[in-house]
């Protein structure tokens, strides 16, 4: 018997250490969460450590009164397992921090409260670089969890060197995108780089497609070269689709309609078609962020309304992807696959569609498609916007690193590279 608990203990302390932590949403009153750089809503939440760098949330509770929020940090490793370290050790201050500054909407036919939070203050401040997870609870109870968002500290060790190159496979030559990437580690004991050091690469901060895994081809003295032929190349897509809710009065180019007659608002964009057969179209985007905006009031947090918002598009024929679920991808559906992003297929119309509860702004989005008999596959533009090597993207590339006496791992260095700016 004994043996029998000892095996259960050992088994409940694997899930535990392999829990996985992403950004999500486990209160249903939750609205829209903008978690950014200080002043700049089309940003990573990456700050420097011991800088002085700020982040900005901003969050609505979808009630009339106010509610007692808390927020805790946890670092984790470069997977963003929870990493075997005591809170102490890398959180200096108070374990939990309550969230005061609020404002209760105005002007708005949906009543919200939006809460403000500037941080890391003196009282609650990151000691070490690594992958970080907010924590937003109830009642100072982190069972009762509202939501948790992924950030970054970095304390730069490091210096990466990378640009844009085409592939030298013929196949991909014109669709694709390759990210050539050198690492100087200067002064890091790096022994054994395959477990000591690990590198990271996204696409317009996308998790579905990250590339991580990669190892270097070459290594001279405490240069790091990452050029293999097959490592670091991604779909160059398409220019992201847009849509103008800023004003629920006046529709936008993309706005078909709007019924004001129900409440919330109904806003319906116009149909998107399939752009895999149409050659590139330069156009500016935002590379599937959003920024919360309006034309018509001062303040955008607590002075613009929310609407459902419906999204439909059209596949070639009016036939449904074989083997495919289709889904929105952008930063208004936290750039992952999930079920809130999954359209569906409405036969009758011949269309995909999905409806989303967002507040006013400027939104980028794009769609994607995912084979229904692999839930990991990253989202695919082939079958709805196509690829073209010429495409604008960020690359946002981190290093992380982990000495032969640490149980975690520092971000050791984090830099973004634009496919038109920084070409070979």
């Amino acid at each position: 018997m004994k043996w029998l608990q000892l095996l259960v203990v050992m088994l409940l302390c694997t899930s535990l250490q392999a829990q996985i932590y992403v950004d999500s949403v486990y209160m249903p009153s939750i609205g829209n969460v903008s978690f950014f750089k200080q002043n700049n809503q089309q940003s990573m939440p990456v700050i420097h450590l011991n800088s002085g760098e700020l982040l900005e949330l901003y969050f609505d509770d979808l009630v009339a009164y106010p509610k007692n929020f808390y927020y805790t940090f946890v670092l984790c490793n470069a997977d963003w397992t929870p990493a075997d370290v005591s809170i102490f050790d890398y959180l200096k201050g108070f374990q939990q921090q309550a969230i005061n500054q609020y404002r209760i909407s105005s002007i708005t036919p949906q009543q919200y409260v939006s809460y403000q939070l500037v941080l890391p203050d003196a009282n609650a401040m990151p000691a070490v670089s690594g992958n970080y997870i907010l924590k937003v609870f109830l009642d100072g109870d982190t069972s009762k969890l509202a939501f948790t968002r992924r950030f970054f500290v970095v304390h730069n060790r490091v210096d990466i060197l990378a640009n844009i190159a085409q592939p030298f496979t013929s196949q991909l030559f014109l669709t694709h995108q390759k990210v050539q990437l050198s690492i100087n580690t200067r002064e890091l004991n790096i022994l054994n780089p395959q477990q000591q050091l690990k590198v990271l690469i996204m696409q317009n901060y996308r998790w579905d497609n990250a590339i991580k895994g990669i190892q270097p081809i070459f290594i001279n003295n405490n240069i790091y070269q990452y050029n293999a032929e097959q490592d670091c190349i991604f779909p160059g897509g398409k220019e992201y689709r847009w849509a103008n809710l800023e004003s629920f009065r006046y529709q936008s180019e993309r706005v078909a309609a709007v019924d004001k007659g129900t409440f919330p608002y109904q806003v319906y964009l116009k149909n998107d078609y399939d752009l895999s057969g149409q050659p590139y179209l330069l156009m500016n985007d935002m590379n599937g962020w959003y920024m919360i905006s309006t034309t018509e009031m001062v303040n955008p947090w607590w002075q613009t309304d929310y609407a459902y918002v419906h999204f439909s598009f059209v596949p070639p024929g009016n036939h449904p992807f074989t083997g495919q679920n289709v889904y929105i991808l952008g930063a208004l559906t936290g750039n992952r696959l999930t079920r809130n992003a999954q359209m569906q297929f409405n036969a009758d119309k011949g269309i995909y569609e999905k409806t989303l509860f967002l507040k006013q702004g400027y939104y980028n989005y794009t769609y994607v498609t995912q084979p229904t008999d692999d839930p990991n596959a990253p989202g695919s533009l082939k079958l709805t916007d196509g690829n073209s090597w010429e495409t604008e993207n960020d690359y946002t590339i981190f290093v992380y690193y982990r000495s032969l006496n640490d149980r975690y791992d520092e971000l050791v260095g984090v830099t973004t590279i634009n496919s038109r700016f920084n070409r070979q």
